[in-house]
């Protein structure tokens, strides 16, 4: 059942980091004391990180990476090694331990340990083995698009938004129901799981937690308001799990996990160098990056550049609906007696993975840094357009049918200008979004904070700041996410080393790019990114096709049995 294959790891600009923690190891060399410490544990889609912050300071002290091997059983299909994760969490942290050693750091100094995750990536696991039920199936995944079909068919008006008014969310293949009810209707492990009452559901951060408080052995099933808010199951407004929700998707609830806030303790590590240290921090991936990158405020704004790209707006402690394509989101609530915290967010599927795609589909660069250079050796993609929906198109057209394009080309065209292309697309795709949070708020951002592992791209960042005609941030450690874990974890109940007030959020350095190309031009290559995204539309179907061997229909390039009919128990909300 479990499949791997070897995958290059989202760009991560570790020389960076590096260079701005390297005097921190060297003055707390031969200290056996210190300030107080706060650990993350950062788990992405292409990689597994921990990191270790100085709590009055925000310097990163130390860190390991392990990268995390995808594997794709058909076409369209994502999946990861749920086992595979947990060791990955595990070497990183021993390894990180052994570093702090290696530097006369005591680990008592750390007081706390956050975790952040890639979200809506599904899990199914058996709470009296420990045992994962089935590969994780990652956010990317479009084995529900049949299914996605299906519900919005049966929606009044075939409306993809019917469940917005509780959710925030369309009806898409991206979030945690569809994938759950898939894994309900398709695999006997989960079912039978399922009736004798064994089977967990979870996204990471739930698997991850229940793992380090012992698992089996009394392992914390929970998760919190930011990652609960992207399974389409919870009730952005009451903030719980939403029964009439649960019964649309036919989901039993217990099988979900108590839903917490982003910052109380959870429960207390029970095995490794760190067993006793409170897990008190817990924030999808995105939302952290926008606690690590301090936009507390209304209107605040990040975009953060992996293996997709996601661009969060804060929007104060009251959730505001799109009407541009924007998903409502829980941003985040740090505490119990905290108001939840709400945000506008428009998502891309496909950033830094567009640069693996080149690497290892069609071999036009030996490594994910060679790209910087054949890009710069173009400098204009030449009419050469590149529309990278290999998932669909998430914000703002949510079109699981749409595929990925290449257009413009003429026989001058070469890897140096698809190169280009590529980066050009991760921003185009940006503006749109930044488009649709103008449209959505009536109020344009002066400027716009990036973080992840693309932003050491500088050629990215330029064509960025070129793209939306402002300027573009880029904090000097690009570890934001983590940084935000930490931060939720130090400032929990009980923990309180990190101080989450305005007065004392540290001063973190920072580099400017400023648009270098006239409005004129950046507006008649977005027009054209435009044509080209609407020559993509429409490619996929589900209708019945020619190449399917007898098996019926054909979806993604694989046969698809279609789930069955909903019961009579499923009703609208």
């Amino acid at each position: 059942m479990l499949h791997s294959r070897t995958e290059e790891p989202e760009p991560v600009s570790s020389c960076r980091w590096r260079t701005a923690t390297s005097g921190c190891f060297e003055r707390r060399r031969g200290n056996t004391t210190m300030d107080p410490l706060v650990a993350a544990v950062d788990q992405g889609t292409s990689s597994t990180r921990f990191l270790v912050f100085n709590a009055r300071t925000a310097e990163l002290i130390s860190h390991h990476q392990v990268e995390i091997n995808q594997s794709f059983p058909k076409e369209g299909w994502v999946e990861e090694d749920p086992k595979e994760i947990m060791q990955s969490v595990y070497e990183c942290m021993e390894r990180t331990c052994e570093k702090l050693g290696q530097l006369n750091i005591d680990l008592s100094n750390i007081k706390a340990v956050g975790v952040t995750n890639q979200r809506e990536t599904t899990l199914v696991w058996d709470k009296e083995t420990g045992e994962p039920l089935y590969n994780a199936i990652v956010w990317l995944d479009l084995r529900t698009q049949s299914t996605v079909e299906r519900l919005i068919n049966k929606a009044p008006g075939r409306n993809k938004n019917h469940l917005k008014h509780k959710t925030g969310l369309p009806i898409s293949t991206y979030f945690s129901a569809v994938k759950l009810r898939w894994l309900l209707d398709n695999v006997e492990e989960v079912q039978q799981a399922v009736l004798s009452q064994r089977a967990m559901f979870g996204t990471v951060d739930s698997w991850i937690i229940w793992c380090l408080t012992g698992g089996r052995n009394g392992g914390v099933h929970c998760t919190d308001v930011s990652n609960a808010s992207r399974t389409m199951l919870f009730n952005i407004h009451t903030m719980d799990w939403d029964p009439e929700l649960c019964r649309y998707f036919d989901i039993p609830m217990e099988i979900l996990p108590k839903v917490r806030t982003s910052s109380e303790i959870y429960g207390w590590m029970k095995s490794s160098s760190l067993a006793g240290v409170p897990i008190s921090g817990c924030l999808g991936d995105q939302s952290a990056a926008l606690v690590g990158q301090m936009c507390f405020k209304d209107g605040q704004a990040k975009n953060t550049y992996g293996t997709g790209c996601f661009l969060l707006r804060n929007t104060g402690t009251k959730p505001v609906m799109s009407d541009h394509g924007l998903l409502t989101t829980v941003a985040y609530k740090m505490g119990k007696d905290q108001p939840p915290c709400y945000a506008l967010e428009g998502s891309v599927a496909i950033a830094g993975a567009v640069v693996r795609w080149l690497k290892d589909n069609m071999g036009i660069v030996q490594s994910t840094s060679e790209i910087e250079k054949l890009a710069a050796a173009a400098g204009s993609s030449y009419g050469c357009y590149f529309v990278p929906a290999f998932s669909g198109l998430y914000a703002p057209y949510w079109e699981p049918s749409a595929r990925g394009i290449i257009c413009g080309l003429t026989q001058f065209t070469n890897r140096n200008h698809l190169a280009f292309a590529a980066l050009e697309a991760v921003c185009f795709q940006t503006r749109e979004i930044l488009d649709a949070m103008k449209q959505d708020s009536g109020i344009p951002l002066k400027q716009l904070q990036v973080d992840g592992g693309m932003t050491s791209n500088r050629l990215l960042m330029q064509l960025q700041a070129d793209i939306l005609c402002i300027p573009v941030v880029c904090p000097t450690m690009s570890e934001t996410t983590a940084l935000g874990a930490a931060m939720a974890a130090g400032a929990a109940e009980g923990v309180e080393v990190w101080s989450l007030s305005p007065d004392n959020i540290p001063n973190v350095t920072s580099e400017t790019y400023h648009p270098q190309i006239n409005t004129d031009e950046s507006e008649f290559r977005f027009a054209r990114w435009k044509k080209a995204v609407q020559k993509a539309m429409n490619w996929e179907t589900t209708e019945p096709c020619c190449n399917t061997n007898g098996l019926g229909k054909k979806m993604n390039g694989a046969p698809w049995a279609a789930p069955p009919t909903p019961p009579p128990t499923r009703v609208d909300p």
